[in-house]
This record gives C-alpha cells, structure tokens and sequence, in this order.
C-alpha cells in the first residue's frame, strides 16, 4: 500500500504515522533508536504489505497491466489504492474526520518526527507536506502525475509512465478490486492490533 493507506492503518499518534511509514526507508536505519511505539508501527506496516502482496485480488489486478509495464505495476497500484480510499472515504473513515482532515493531522503528526527520521525520510515527509501529495491523489489526472513523476525517479530506462494507460482502460475493475480488498485488509490489521499493545509481539 502507499503512503495515505498506511497512515489511514495505523494510530492517531506521531510515533505510529512515523512507524506505519518507517517501513519504505527502513535500509541502513539502526532500529535500536526506536521506542516501542514506532517499531509497533513498523511492524504494522509489514503485516500491512506482507497481506497486500500476497492477496489474490491484488495479484489478479497486476495481470491487468501491459506486459510491459507489470514490472511497476504494484507500485501504481498502491498509488491508485490511494486515490481509490480517498474516493470512497466516507465509506471507510470509522471517525468524524473529513479527508482534509485527515490529511492535514497526518503531516503534522509526521512533522512533529521528521527530527528522528532518517535523511531521506524526512526530505519525502518535507515535500509530502509542502506540496500537499494527498491533494494530488484526490482525482485521476493527479495520480496519472504522480506516476509519470515516480518514472522520472527510477534510475534506469523504464516505461512505467505509459502504465497510466492500463488504469484508464481498467479504471472501474480496480475501483472494483480495492472495494472488495481493502474491507479486508482493514479486518486483517485489525483482527492483529499490533498498536494496542504496550509492548511489541512477534507474528
């Protein structure tokens, strides 16, 4: 999942925003440094990507991208899965908070950390904010920017820009696979309540 499901996963705290996103720049990083609290957080975040990679709806859904773009197509799926939560957000919300909200809670909760964060987390959680990426992910014509940016950052000649073509042409079936996925998605992190506990558990 990306950046906004993550946090939509995880506590109302700035140490689980920070732990729930630890997980993307977790190389070179001495966990050691960690209260309990983020590394809960970390730990949500792998049971929440560990299930999304491995579901089949998820994995059906990767089929339906050009051969030649299926290298990335989990990247643009979790980008889409974005856009697809903020969409349907009065479905899924279980409080009174607006998606503006929300967002707005969850850069200052992440703010309130970018001091402990590792270099390069804390310059992504600066740009998040700055330029307000949750705001891009709210239409279609955002998300395709938002891929075709991503592309621009790979370091090696890629043709992941031109998979905004394959969401076009199957839009409302993967509107349709994260309508189904993320209700049980939702019940899995649940049903584990790694964040409930005072101290970590091993799954």
């Amino acid at each position: 999942m990306n950046y906004l499901a993550h946090l939509y996963l995880a506590q109302p705290t700035a140490d689980s925003h920070m732990g729930n996103l630890l997980g993307d720049f977790r190389k070179g990083v001495q966990l050691s440094n960690y209260n309990d609290s983020v590394l809960r957080g970390l730990d949500n975040h792998y049971l929440v990507d560990k299930y999304t990679d491995s579901h089949p709806i998820v994995r059906d859904a990767k089929l339906r991208f050009n051969k030649a773009h299926r290298r990335f197509s989990g990247i643009a799926l979790d980008v889409l899965f974005d856009h697809f939560l903020i969409k349907n957000w009065r479905t899924y919300r279980n409080s009174t908070l607006s998606f503006d909200a929300f967002k707005q809670q969850s850069y200052a909760l992440l703010l309130a950390r970018q001091s402990l964060m590792p270099n390069r987390m804390a310059h992504v959680i600066d740009l998040m904010s700055r330029d307000d990426w949750f705001e891009q992910y709210r239409s279609q014509a955002g998300i395709e920017r938002a891929i075709v940016n991503i592309s621009k950052r790979v370091r090696f000649k890629n043709d992941f820009a031109n998979s905004v073509d394959d969401i076009r042409q199957h839009y409302d079936y993967f509107e349709h696979c994260f309508l189904t996925f993320f209700p049980q998605l939702q019940a899995h992190v649940k049903s584990h309540a790694l964040e409930s506990f005072g101290s970590r558990i091993k799954l």
